[in-house]
């Protein structure tokens, strides 16, 4: 997989600078006589660091206020990274590689950008990023992929080659489910799991001697792409099933979504649901051949499409692999039962599931997720963009109306019914939650 992007975390990937982080939070809460801080330090260290001070403040009631807390560790951190931090073996060459290549790169940290500059200035390598992007800027913390799809954004690159260089489980685990490849580097003195690690990152590496351009593009991201069946009284044909499940690497029957299944020929790696909508005969079939059985009460508050979806996330979870989801025989029948396929469709949304039936397929995007719906596709073609949470922002391209970063309403019309007009066309989600229809 080429690499046209890369995104770096600083303190732990280029710069040996954990046990420096820890050992001066630590001090700190220390000096402040805070019992058990290593356990503190360690359950708030995915913060930011104006956060993390702030939250000392109020809840360990320490400093005279966050602010000044976090002046106070600004000043030991900066003279810490000049007297005791040094970056890993092999960074610039690397560095060096990706440039010479022509490659891009970024910074995205939870450390304030004025104190990365100071950090990679000390040590000669702040002039291979273009920029630096922090993670408070981007919104919330890397247990979530706000920052390095901020960074990607401020790139420009695709997401699937864009590569993310990261030492923390908590921000290797959200880049590879928002679906970025990812190189988890890994020593023997920061207290990392490998194993962990290992579950989500394309690649782990010991160091920067095990990296190269030619080994990455040679790598391909762990992915899970999981079908589910549902249980629409309107079912997709055989042929369609057939074809979805021999694209997927796991089949979930959701309920009814066995019948349809069994029609199809096609045994199921998991059936769930509160067995209220197939026959006796299916269950017995389902269940008598998929390897995973999960039953629900019928009196239950989510439907049996948020459950397979669950299922289908725990599954990708237990693989260390970002999730691909695909839904059939899920939008036919009571109109009450279709609007709230939409919405459990908009609450994933992250993950841009793609809905298939045999009149049209869909594919919902947001920005947190696949921004964009790209695919070379017929002249003349219909494909509507229709907003279904908050104010989705959406460009278009290769159609007969275009768009440039256009504001859309719930439901609005304006994206309805545009015609191809180029063999490669693209709709781009830059905000909000939109649903991409092909007829």
């Amino acid at each position: 997989m080429a690499v046209r992007g890369a995104i770096f975390d600083c303190d732990g990937t280029i710069l040996d600078s954990m046990p420096m982080w820890s050992a001066t939070c630590i001090g700190l809460l220390r000096s402040y006589g805070v019992a058990d801080a290593e356990r503190v330090f360690a359950e708030h260290e995915s913060l930011d660091m104006d956060k993390k001070c702030y939250w000392y403040h109020d809840h360990l009631g320490i400093g005279e206020s966050g602010e000044a807390l976090y002046r106070e560790l600004w000043q030991m951190v900066e003279r810490a990274y000049e007297r005791d931090v040094r970056p890993f073996a092999g960074v610039e060459a690397f560095l060096g590689e990706l440039r010479a290549a022509g490659v891009p790169m970024v910074v995205a940290s939870s450390t304030p950008p004025e104190l990365l500059r100071f950090a990679l200035g000390t040590h000669g390598l702040l002039d291979y990023f273009d920029e630096l992007v922090f993670a408070g800027d981007a919104g919330r913390g890397k247990e979530y992929p706000d920052v390095y799809i901020a960074a990607q954004e401020r790139l420009g690159t695709e997401r699937g080659h864009t590569w993310v260089f990261e030492d923390a489980p908590f921000g290797v685990r959200s880049a590879a489910r928002a679906g970025f490849p990812v190189v988890a580097l890994f020593n023997d003195h920061d207290g990392r799991d490998r194993g962990f690690l290992e579950r989500w990152a394309t690649q782990v590496a010991t160091g920067y001697g095990e990296l190269s351009l030619g080994r990455l593009a040679g790598l391909a991201p762990r992915t899970m792409r999981a079908l589910v069946v549902a249980a629409s009284p309107e079912p997709s044909s055989p042929v369609l099933v057939s074809r979805l499940a021999r694209e997927a690497d796991y089949v979930i029957a959701a309920d009814a979504g066995a019948e349809v299944l069994r029609a199809a020929g096609v045994v199921p790696d998991a059936y769930c649901g509160d067995e209220d909508s197939s026959t006796a005969e299916t269950r017995a079939w389902a269940e008598g051949h998929a390897a995973d059985v999960v039953r629900f009460p019928a009196e239950k508050d989510d439907t049996d499409l948020e459950l397979a979806i669950g299922r289908a996330q725990a599954e990708a979870d237990r693989r260390g692999a970002c999730l691909r989801l695909t839904v059939t025989c899920a939008s036919g029948g009571r109109p009450d039962h279709m609007l709230v396929v939409w919405g459990v469709l908009a609450r994933h949304a992250q993950l841009a599931p793609r809905l298939v039936e045999d009149g049209f397929a869909c594919r919902v995007l947001a920005r947190e997720g696949e921004p964009a719906w790209r695919r070379p596709a017929d002249l003349g073609r219909t494909v509507s963009a229709i907003a279904l949470a908050g104010d989705a922002i959406v460009s278009e391209r290769g159609f007969f109306w275009t768009l440039d970063r256009a504001q859309m309403g719930p439901l609005a019309d304006r994206g309805l019914s545009n015609k191809v007009t180029a063999d490669d066309c693209e709709v781009v989600c830059h905000s909000g939650v939109l649903a991409v229809f092909a007829m």
